[in-house]
């Protein structure tokens, strides 16, 4: 009785291996669903995507080259890595490559969602190649880890592999308790495949120690339940061992039936093998058809696509050429456009200058005729020793005077600009000082026609700007509010800071005022000189077109209010900050 508890024994250990290995088909869905799941996230990665895709399928070859793909690239997420090393330690063991599925495993992370499934893998492998201890020392790692974080590997196939593990190594009170707890997990779960193997270890665990009493049922169990599932396979190894359990029992008609049921399913297991020989032929056969279409299709393809090569190459060089033709005839446009404006600025700069020689020539005859006259008058009343007359006739010709000597100063000015030949020195400047400066020297004017001036710019405002041509400006609108100021008017100088960048200096008057048309005027762009609107005071609107040009020239703004009758606003905003930084 012992020797043929021997034999059984040793059939079903080294049929053993089929069970270890064939529980990853009873988890195969919950597991390929939660890669798939859990995974999606990285679709956007080609190679990744074509990886995943084989996997499921289980193409192992082709998971295999493109997680390869996947992994050469320099720069990726290290949670793609980790499913990359899972897929090719997946492959390798499906291909029986079992030391390159270790080292795959092994680069897995411990952060990696599911880093418990690669430790699972790692102690099949290491049970396959009989290295029980280190077995035991992976699934007993793994035995502690909560149902949760196990993502589809059953605690009972755990359990079961361990008991595996100590009935190799004959420590049969440890292998027991695994194998019960197991089956007891199977049973719960109603995994009838996984139990049938469970009941066979059980079995073969009993045998071993030639506890037939308690071995048999659990065959019996074995066999009983392999009548529900379809696994030919199983249902050949259950009838063989009830066949030499009965002829054990000396129970020969018994085993004999079993015998004849273990060839039917042999002869079963056989047809089905060939009729999977058979599909896998004309699968191949199937597969080469195809191939020779596609080839076909690709050699026609290669034809078609030389074909358009052809015809986008004639395009592209017939565009290129049309492209060159163009450019070069927008060049030439825009070459004419170019010579056309600057002669179009020519002309006007010539009749600029010609209309302001015109005005300035008029204007100082204008002056030099005014002065004569007034000499005469006051040559006549020194004879008359008219005293009163006299001081009247200076006033008047230190005024004369004064307009010629702007008038030839902003002449001058407006010579350096032209030429460029300007001093030109952004700085920062208090505007008080330099208003207060600029002002002094037309006391006597402001005096003559006894106008209130008033300088209450902030003592506190800091504009950027260059002093010089800053003069100037105040200069010529000062000399511009004096002269459109009737006698006993008022001149206000004073300053606004509202604006984050820019300060505005305010230079008010209550004089003659002008009309909508003329400010506009004033305001635009243009290198024409303005027309005067009153023709009885000295002056050729050189001074404007001075000022508009200086105040661009130190990044400011310029806005004019005005009413006829009641006045002008000349507003001239300053950087508050160095504009060249």
């Amino acid at each position: 009785m012992k020797d043929v508890c021997k034999v059984i024994f040793l059939f079903v250990i080294f049929t053993h291996s089929l069970f270890v290995f064939s529980q990853h088909n009873t988890n195969a869905l919950t597991f390929e669903q939660e890669i798939k799941n859990r995974s999606t996230s990285f679709m956007t990665e080609l190679n990744f995507k074509k990886a995943q895709f084989f996997f499921l399928e289980k193409n192992w070859d082709s998971t295999l080259v493109y997680t390869m793909k996947q992994l050469s690239l320099s720069s990726q997420n290290q949670e793609i890595k980790n499913y990359c090393h899972l897929f090719r330690g997946y492959s390798f063991i499906e291909k029986k490559i079992f030391n390159e599925s270790q080292k795959e495993f092994k680069k897995v992370t411990k952060e990696f969602t599911f880093y418990y499934a690669t430790k699972t893998k790692l102690g099949e492998i290491a049970l396959e190649q009989k290295e029980f201890q280190k077995a035991i020392k992976y699934f007993k790692e793994i035995d502690t880890v909560n149902d949760v974080k196990l993502l589809g590997v059953k605690k009972s196939r755990i359990k079961h592999n361990l008991g595996v593990c100590y009935l190799h190594l004959n420590e049969f009170k440890k292998a027991e308790f695994y194998l019960l707890e197991s089956a007891r997990l199977q049973e719960q779960q109603k995994d009838s495949i996984f139990l049938i193997s469970s009941y066979g270890d059980i079995a073969t665990l009993y045998y071993q120690q030639y506890k037939d009493n308690l071995a048999i049922p659990y065959f019996e169990k074995a066999y009983q339940l392999s009548k529900i599932i379809k696994n030919f396979d199983l249902k050949r190894r259950t009838a063989l061992n009830m066949a030499v359990v009965e002829e054990n029992r000396k129970d020969f008609s018994k085993s004999l039936v079993y015998r004849k049921e273990y060839d039917q399913w042999k002869d079963s297991l056989n047809d089905q093998n060939k009729i999977w020989q058979v599909a896998e032929l004309e699968k191949q056969f199937a597969v080469k058809q195809k191939q020779k279409e596609v080839s076909l299709l690709q050699a026609e393809n290669k034809i078609k696509i030389a074909e358009r090569n052809g015809l986008l190459y004639s395009a592209i060089v017939l565009l290129l050429l049309l492209s060159i033709a163009v450019y070069f005839y927008r060049e030439k446009i825009k070459r004419n456009k170019i010579i056309l404006a600057q002669k179009e600025s020519l002309d006007e700069l010539n009749a600029t200058k010609d209309k302001l020689f015109s005005i300035v020539s008029h204007d100082l005859r204008s002056s030099v005729n005014a002065m004569k006259s007034s000499n005469a008058k006051l040559q006549e009343n020194l004879a008359l020793r008219n005293l009163i007359e006299i001081d009247k006739l200076l006033h008047q010709n230190s005024t004369i005077a004064n307009s010629t000597y702007n008038l030839l100063d902003n002449l001058l000015n407006w010579a350096l600009l032209q030429t460029k030949q300007s001093y030109f020195e952004i700085e920062s400047h208090r505007l008080f000082f330099i208003v207060e400066h600029v002002a002094y020297n037309y006391q006597h004017l402001l005096a003559e026609k006894n106008i209130l001036f008033e300088n209450i710019v902030s003592k506190k405002d800091i504009v950027f700007a260059d002093q010089e041509s800053l003069k100037l400006i105040l200069r010529n609108f000062i000399d511009n509010a004096i002269k459109f100021s009737k006698e006993n008017g008022t001149i206000k100088i004073y300053s606004e800071n509202h604006d984050e960048l820019y300060c505005n200096l305010i230079i008010e008057d209550s004089g003659l005022g002008m009309n909508e048309g003329t400010r506009i005027q004033l305001l635009q762009e243009t290198t024409l000189l303005s027309k005067k609107e009153n023709e009885n005071i000295i002056g050729a609107g050189l001074g404007m077109q001075l000022c508009k040009s200086m105040i661009k020239k130190n990044i400011g703004k310029l806005d004019i209010q005005s009413e006829i009758g009641k006045g002008t606003k000349i507003i001239v905003s300053l950087p508050k900050t160095n504009p060249n930084g």
